[in-house]
């Protein structure tokens, strides 16, 4: 079920030169969310980003199995946002996985990721896959109230308490 107003959402294949702008925000915005997490330091966070970017897309938006979108609205001129996905078989059957979904902040909250969602269902369904999967740091809430909003289910926890060391 498409919101009102997303009626005309579409992917379209992001090519070589709006891949390298997209890298860069996600480098530095993946690199953000694993220091929030307190899975990184901030030293090295960035570093760290770009060479897990370089490993799971050596070829950028040409990477096998791999799918990367501008999301467009024909009522819209400029772009709504961007998804990343792969195609991913295991011994449990074949699944979409989404990396990134990406709304710009003047596109929020229109209805645009539900969209997006559906759309990414869709292409799940025509590349034979069973399930559509992601993963959400614990500090998203609107995700994550979004995710379970729209029928994605908690299929495991990572959860970490800091220990406040006490000096002298």
């Amino acid at each position: 079920m498409t919101p009102q107003g997303t009626d005309n959402l579409r992917l379209v294949d992001l090519g070589d030169a709006p891949y390298r702008e997209y890298r860069k925000h996600l480098v530095r915005d993946y690199a953000a969310d694993k220091v929030r997490a307190g899975a990184w330091s901030a030293a090295d966070a960035e570093n760290r980003a770009a060479k897990d970017l370089d490993v799971l897309l050596p070829e950028g938006p040409a990477t096998r199995n791999h799918f990367l979108y501008s999301l467009r609205d024909d009522a819209v001129p400029a772009e709504v946002g961007t998804v990343w996905f792969a195609l991913r078989d295991s011994a449990v059957g074949r699944s979409v996985w989404i990396y990134d979904i990406i709304i710009h902040e003047t596109f929020r909250r229109k209805g645009y990721a539900s969209s997006t969602l559906d759309l990414v269902e869709h292409k799940a369904e025509e590349l034979g896959a069973r399930s559509v999967e992601l993963h959400v740091f614990g500090h998203n809430h609107a995700a994550q109230a979004l995710y379970e909003k729209v029928g994605y289910n908690i299929t495991s926890i990572t959860m970490a308490k800091p220990i406040h060391i006490q000096e002298g």
